[in-house]
């Protein structure tokens, strides 16, 4: 029980965007960044697990002639837990990536059928910790960057279409496994520039100030497996195997990272050589602890340490009491963060219990016989879910976001408890596995929703737990049935999913008053209905963006092809070519006019005036010649001669400014001396 205490006594808090650019030394290394990591059903085969790790945030389609692509010497690695009776891994999968240039006397990437930075990978598998290593894919194809139409689709280049390079690019492992790995659209969704700005987010219809999706049009490069359940369940068991679709054998713990060599010497002649022995500078499991939560001085520290043998424990005072739960709570600085309103944690739920920060929550009834059969009992986990009288959310923030929630009451919803939270409720949840550390859980037996169901929704598991309480379907016993939602997050998590607003409903409280622990405004015995309006406030709040800015695929990989880098007037792609490259803005100006005053450019900011765009909203990038946005400026109204300053910066080169409005986009290069 030693161990479990210490692995229980770190809450983990909401975090409310994508691990982009989370720590200083990650955010100088973009191809070693683990930007995302999802783990969840494959929608389209019962029998298999897709498992998908997402590196270097914010790629421009535009980002030529040296596109983005896998580092050369990096070590990407995916990592399994299945068992606690192990100290590492029980399964890792390493790819390793090797780079050539078909034709050198170019600077085209693509021409004539031949790629420069034609990338191909070897994938090797462990089942022991990492001792040993055997290669399940060699020579894997990586397709290139979705450069344009004529690098593509035309005889001056490839001479085929996009999906086929993307189904051409899909190995089979000769252990069993589907694997991808290449460009994608990032199917993270979030409003970035609201949820830094203090938490300033823009719910989803506000007309006079929109949510931005930050991560909109950028692609990432991925590595995505499809995994059978019998190569990741413990004992080699199948779904059909499983006793219940909450078997708890059936529970994993999936994390991702990267590694460089310890030394890196530069050579006169740009030549670079690597030595030394591999260390981890990049890490992710639930998205998204380091960026949001742990402090600049240890980001860095964070993204070196592995969620075994206790490394994590170092970190447990930062996530003791959420700081976002100071902002929804009135007492405490509730009304700085007015965007938060709708979000108020419970201070005296069922009269009594107050889970507010450094307030006892349920610690009162510690060692009460009452709590005898539920996971608050001292016999089970009680010493470590309700640890001191100052904890109140390690009773339900740390199981549902750290490790995982048993099927134990109080975990179970509130239908059929009649009143009282710790008695036995309608089971929707169990994907408990208590090793220590940051993982994303996912329980292997619960079936998938399908993504065209009715009741299919982006809130995951809160979504299930509402129509566990509140839908004829479900809420009519306390008997063991699936339930829409029961595999989305925080069981793993899907594409689809909107975390964001999810993580902050959680830290709202919304988890306490699904199995019982209503909120305020319910008063046993007078209030009608438990569905009171603050827990219709909590339901009904979202973060503002709640889903991709594009469509996802069917069939696997299930993220869309990547960007592509050509968008112009003249291309609106072949028949063959995928519908969302022909719906994308085109490069019509609509009258738009940039005059740029003084170029080239002899300082650290440029003047611009931007005419023919008078009323509308604008948005204007700056782009450095390596395809990164180096500034943007969002005009929610423009005047009829907009006047605006960008700051370049003192790096010299090409810089392509961009003004986009809903209906024109135009371009200009300058010249930065």
């Amino acid at each position: 029980m030693g161990f479990l205490s210490s692995a229980f006594l770190l809450l983990t808090v909401s975090s409310f965007a994508s691990s982009h650019r989370e720590a200083p030394l990650i955010s100088q290394d973009p191809l070693a960044d683990n930007t995302d990591v999802y783990a969840f059903k494959s929608p389209d085969d019962p029998n298999t697990i897709t498992i998908i790790a997402n590196y270097i945030p914010f790629e421009s389609p535009e980002g030529g002639p040296n596109y983005y692509n896998f580092g050369q010497n990096v070590r990407y690695e995916i990592h399994i837990k299945n068992k606690t009776t192990t100290k590492g891994d029980d399964i890792t999968y390493r790819f390793t990536f090797s780079t050539t240039n078909e034709d050198p006397s170019t600077f085209f990437n693509i021409r004539l059928g031949k790629q420069n930075l034609k990338t191909t990978y070897k994938c090797e598998k462990s089942t022991d910790g990492g001792m040993t290593l055997t290669t399940i894919v060699m020579n894997g194809m990586v397709p290139p960057n979705n450069i344009g139409p004529r690098s593509i689709e035309s005889g001056v280049g490839l001479n085929t279409s996009y999906d086929a390079l993307v189904q051409g690019a899909i190995s089979t492992a000769n252990s069993g496994e589907k694997i991808f790995c290449g460009p994608v659209d990032d199917p993270f969704f979030v409003d970035l520039a609201s949820a830094f700005d203090v938490g300033n987010f823009r719910p989803e219809g506000n007309s006079t100030n929109p949510p931005k999706d930050g991560l909109n049009r950028f692609n990432v490069h991925t590595i995505a497996l499809k995994i059978p359940v019998n190569v990741l369940q413990k004992d080699g068991k199948s779904v059909s195997q499983a006793a219940n679709i909450l078997d708890p054998d059936y529970v994993i713990g999936v994390w991702a990272s990267a590694s460089r060599q310890m030394i890196q010497t530069l050579y006169k002649g740009a030549d670079v050589g690597y030595d030394g022995k591999f260390v981890q500078v990049s890490r992710l499991g639930m998205p998204l602890t380091n960026e949001a939560v742990i402090p600049i001085g240890m980001k860095d520290r964070w993204n070196a340490a592995t969620p075994y043998n206790g490394e994590d424990l170092q970190f447990a005072k930062y996530f003791t009491n959420p700081e976002l739960a100071l902002y929804m709570d009135d007492s405490q600085f509730g009304g700085a963060v007015p965007s938060l309103n709708q979000l108020r944690i419970q201070g005296k739920s069922l009269g009594s219990f107050d889970f507010r920060n450094g307030k006892p929550g349920l610690f009162g009834l510690k060692g009460n016989a009452a709590l005898n059969g539920t996971a608050l009992s001292e016999a089970a986990f009680g010493s470590v879910l309700l640890p001191d009288d100052k904890s109140p959310r390690a009773v339900d923030l740390l199981p549902i976001l750290y490790t995982g929630v048993p099927n134990l009451a109080p975990y179970q919803l509130a239908t059929g408890k009649s009143g009282n939270p710790l008695a036995a409720g309608k089971p929707f949840i169990n994907n408990f596995l208590p090793t220590l550390g940051d993982m994303l859980r996912l329980n292997m037996a619960v079936p998938a929703t399908p993504r065209n169901h009715p009741k299919f929704s982006s809130l995951g598991l809160v979504q299930a737990a509402v129509l566990g309480l509140t839908d004829p379907d479900y809420n009519g016993s306390t008997a063991l049935q699936f339930i829409p939602n029961m595999d989305g997050f925080p069981n793993g998590r899907r594409l689809e999913d909107d975390v964001t607003t999810i993580e902050l409903q959680a830290v709202g409280g919304v988890v306490l008053a699904a199995i019982g622990l209503w909120y305020d405004d319910f008063t046993p015995g007078v209030t009608a209905s438990p569905v009171t309006p603050n827990l219709l406030s909590v339901l009904t709040y979202n973060a503002g963006v709640t889903k991709n800015d594009t469509t996802l695929k069917a069939v696997f990989p299930y993220e869309q092809n990547p960007w592509r880098g050509f968008r112009g007037n003249s291309y609106v792609g072949p028949t063959n070519a995928p519908v969302r490259i022909a719906a994308e803005p085109i490069d019509a100006t609509n009258g738009i006019k940039i005059k740029v005053l003084g170029n080239p450019i002899l300082n650290d900011e440029v003047m611009v005036e931007i005419t023919g765009v008078e009323g509308q909203e604008m948005r204007i990038g700056l782009v450095n010649s390596q395809g990164q946005l180096v500034g943007q400026q969002i005009i929610s109204k423009a005047n009829v001669i907009e006047r605006q300053t960008m700051k370049l910066g003192r790096q010299p080169g090409v810089y392509v400014l961009q003004v986009t409005t809903a209906t024109g986009r135009k371009s200009v290069k300058l010249l930065r001396n």
